[in-house]
């Protein structure tokens, strides 16, 4: 199993890292379509859509975002309300959801949940493609604060986990966990504004964290990347409450030893819309 997760992660680091560094952003544009594409398909099947409803439900989110990344590069367009739309359902509709619990999840008809699917997919694909076209830097920095926030969470909890923080939905996820994630982003977000101001004249463009900071200041870099980790905790437990609500322990096994794409982006797909819209300010 081990070296079946080790194998997949190369393989995936083969595709994406070429992508993130190529000299123009369409290389990653079109990884991160196949990716929401593939999304689409996993979320169809956790909702109630097998076969080949499931297929077409991909291929609707990957065409989609086709079009919509088309649109969305037209000189006059601007879709900052898209990242504010994405920061309304995160906030309150993925707050409702969670409350509500794994048995209620079922209570909304398929054809929505199937919809709500194809809008966050949506908006996350031409989020993470409007990011990387502002600069690998700033790509680069959105990323890695998910993923500092997930590692510090998981060792944090591991080592200093008590109160689990929502045992019905992901029973190990702990608060203790949370915290170390919140505090690791907020050490993370000092050091890349540090390093922005050490290496400006060679990076690819300013990182999300100076882009804050230079909007904002210091108190609402802070904010703004608490908020931003505290949102990638709610996007993996959304994940986790529609797996838990289909009985699948994984959303797909299209990444041997790592499950489906779902369980590699989940934390991914209210972080980056939201990001968009704060540097919108």
């Amino acid at each position: 199993m081990l070296r079946q997760r080790i194998l997949t992660a190369v393989l995936l680091l083969a595709l994406l890292l070429p992508a993130v560094f190529a000299s123009s952003p369409q290389p990653f544009a079109l990884l991160a379509l196949v990716a929401i594409g593939a999304a689409g398909w996993e979320w169809a099947r956790l909702n109630g859509w097998p076969g080949a409803r499931a297929v077409a439900l991909g291929v609707v989110v990957a065409l989609g975002a086709v079009l919509i990344w088309w649109v969305a590069r037209g000189p006059a367009a601007d879709v900052t309300w898209l990242w504010w739309l994405a920061v309304l359902w995160w906030v309150a509709g993925g707050s409702l959801v969670l409350a509500r619990g794994v048995a209620r999840w079922p209570d909304w008809p398929v054809a929505m949940r199937c919809l709500l699917g194809i809008v966050l997919l949506w908006a996350a694909g031409l989020a993470l493609a409007t990011a990387r076209a502002r600069g690998v830097n700033f790509l680069l920095s959105v990323f890695a604060l998910v993923w500092v926030a997930d590692v510090a969470a998981y060792f944090g909890g591991r080592a200093f986990g008590r109160r689990k923080l929502a045992p019905a939905i992901s029973p190990g996820k702990s608060w203790e966990g949370v915290w170390s994630g919140l505090v690791a982003v907020i050490v993370l977000a000092l050091a890349w504004v540090a390093f922005d101001r050490a290496y400006a004249a060679t990076i690819d463009g300013a990182s999300l964290f100076s882009e804050l900071r230079a909007r904002g200041g210091l108190v609402v870099l802070v904010l703004a990347v608490v908020f931003l980790a505290a949102l990638s905790v709610v996007g993996d437990l959304f994940e986790s409450l529609v797996k838990r609500s289909a009985g699948a322990k994984d959303s797909s096994g299209l990444l041997p030893g790592h499950g489906g794409v779902l369980d590699r982006i989940d934390a991914l797909l209210p972080v980056f819309p939201v990001a968009l819209a704060l540097i919108s300010l």
